[in-house]
């Protein structure tokens, strides 16, 4: 996997059953500059695929939150937005927002790149909102302000099990594994 995010693998490798996710080891990854997840996600595996073991799959990784209230930001932004303080940040941004203005979605993009050069993509999103105050411990990064519709607990209160089968990242892996075969 191209990318420093220990959480992300590990949470992709328990999501895509049969693959074993390691991070690439370089110093040298591409900007995440992109105009979208995929564009992100793509420039990751294809530079993985360049320097890394030549029979191996590589897999690019790019996932955000998009807030109503917020324009749709921080979108392709959200993991620079918040300078490691993701929860304080948002719900720093969303003072005084309320309603619909708190109305949100994660996405997340997965392209695999097989040994021989194919490229396979998987996307999934999860809408919800974001709550007034953290909760939960569980997850990482939004997750104990996310709400899923349907909940009333956030992402980090429903815990990684749940997680497994209905974020963002676990639609994106299932949708990655009906191209990949």
């Amino acid at each position: 996997m191209c990318s420093r995010n220990e959480h992300k693998a590990l949470e992709l490798e328990t999501l895509l059953s049969g693959w074993r996710i390691e991070l690439l080891d370089s110093d040298d990854f591409p900007p995440e500059d992109g105009a979208t997840y995929y564009d992100n996600a793509r420039v990751k595996a294809v530079f993985g695929h360049s320097v890394g073991p030549p029979d191996a799959w590589m897999l690019g990784e790019d996932s955000g939150i998009e807030v109503e209230g917020l324009g749709g930001r921080p979108g392709v932004q959200s993991s620079r937005s918040a300078a490691g303080d993701e929860v304080g940040w948002l719900l720093r941004e969303l003072e005084g927002i309320a309603g619909d203005g708190r109305r949100a979605r994660y996405v997340c993009e997965l392209v695999a790149i097989s040994p021989e050069g194919d490229e396979y993509r998987g996307t999934g999103t999860l809408e919800g909102r974001i709550a007034g105050e953290p909760h939960g411990s569980e997850g990482f990064g939004f997750d104990p302000v996310f709400a899923p519709d349907g909940e009333e607990r956030t992402v980090a209160e429903l815990g990684n099990e749940w997680k497994a089968k209905h974020s963002h990242r676990a639609r994106a892996a299932r949708a990655l594994l009906r191209q990949t075969g």
